[in-house]
């Protein structure tokens, strides 16, 4: 099967798209192609696939990339070595010194340490604005706007964007509409076909969906800067390994009946914690309270699995919660099996403290897993007291 979308349903394109059995053996999964050369023909003459050296390309990261264009109904995909590593390859491809960036206003603190620490250096400048207000995006927006960044839903506090109305007013800045769709996956939301020119994904989360992996990826429409990225990945170096193009395979046929399960049971924690007389605040797209509950449901299959939540109590009673969960795992990272609760004020976004993006100090963010969801109810009743 071709990385085209086709009249394969989307269960189907993630077992097979890009997965043919091997030509040679017969081998039903794609092998974990272990080699860093290639022989060649002769000088400068490769062999079929044009493989040479595998941090230019390798059989297995090609069948991965095939794989997400399918789903992501892109014509191009490029595996990358890690989120991070697929984020700053479109930021430097696509902007320049002087550039300007429209940057959403609880991105990830990743994202923004990136652009803060780092592209700021380089002469790029950025505003942060409340991309579910499209006036505000349009004020934010500079006749050097090169791109509009955007998380729909955000980390952590799962804000919710309207696609097509963010590509409207990017497009008619001439700047590119980015969309990071790590928490939706292709299953739950395809930003391309909304008018989305990019699509990033930290694949370590819900793509390869078991904690054992660390990857990214992009993918994107335009051949013009399909190139771009690949040059610059080859240059930069910023690649996966066979065995992680492989695990991130494996974890992605199963990823259909996944996101069902973490839906089902984050529709459930978020319910019962919208009950809780502890419970202060509750952030999840599937609760008709969102404001952007409306334009999930749009754009969206269903809601995800991630959930959010402040204490009424204060920071300590939710670190005091953190502390004494016993399913549901102190970790950061999201996405995998088990479930896991983090307090993103002082772990994976403690980059923004200080800044217009600085999370409350009593939220706490849920990665609901696909153990029986009410283990998982219990067990937070049980924290919260």
């Amino acid at each position: 099967m071709t990385s085209e979308t086709s009249r394969f349903g989307f269960e189907t394109r993630a077992i097979h798209a890009g997965q043919e059995p091997d030509p040679r053996t017969g081998a039903v999964i794609v092998p974990i192609y272990q080699t860093s050369t290639y022989a060649q023909d002769g000088v400068g003459g490769t062999r079929e696939g044009d493989y040479e050296y595998s941090r230019t390309a390798n059989p297995t990261r090609t069948a991965l990339e095939q794989q997400l264009a399918s789903l992501e109904g892109a014509r191009h995909g490029l595996a990358f070595a890690s989120g991070m590593a697929a984020s700053d390859a479109v930021l430097r491809s696509v902007l320049r010194p002087g550039d300007h960036l429209v940057l959403g206003n609880d991105a990830y603190g990743g994202t923004f340490r990136l652009i803060d620490k780092v592209l700021s250096n380089w002469g790029i400048q950025y505003t942060v604005a409340d991309l579910s207000d499209i006036d505000a995006v349009r004020a934010a927006v500079r006749p050097e706007t090169k791109l509009v960044w955007c998380e729909t839903p955000s980390n952590p506090l799962l804000g919710i964007a309207d696609i097509p109305a963010l590509a409207g007013v990017a497009h008619a800045a001439n700047a590119r509409l980015v969309v990071d769709n790590t928490f939706a996956t292709p299953y739950l939301q395809t930003p391309l076909e909304l008018g989305a020119d990019v699509v990033v994904h930290s694949t370590t989360k819900y793509l390869g969906g078991h904690s054992d992996v660390v990857g990214g990826a992009v993918l994107t429409n335009e051949d013009e800067l399909r190139e771009q990225l690949f040059f610059l990945r080859n240059g930069a170096g910023a690649v996966p390994g066979a065995f992680d193009a492989w695990l991130t395979l494996r974890g992605i046929k199963t990823l259909a009946v996944r996101m069902e399960r973490h839906c089902d049971n984050a529709e459930r924690v978020a319910e019962a914690l919208a009950a809780h007389p502890k419970v202060a605040e509750v952030y999840y797209p599937g609760l008709e309270t969102h404001p952007g509950h409306e334009v999930a449901a749009k754009q969206m299959r269903r809601f995800g699995g991630m959930v959010s939540f402040r204490h009424a109590d204060g920071e300590q009673a939710a670190l005091d919660v953190a502390a004494r969960t016993e399913l549901f795992i102190l970790a950061e990272s999201l996405g995998g099996i088990e479930s896991l609760i983090e307090h993103p004020g002082r772990m994976t976004h403690a980059s923004v403290a200080g800044s217009m993006l600085q999370v409350p100090e009593d939220l706490l963010r849920l990665s609901i897993g696909i153990e029986d969801g009410r283990d998982l109810v219990e067990d937070l009743r049980t924290a919260l007291g």
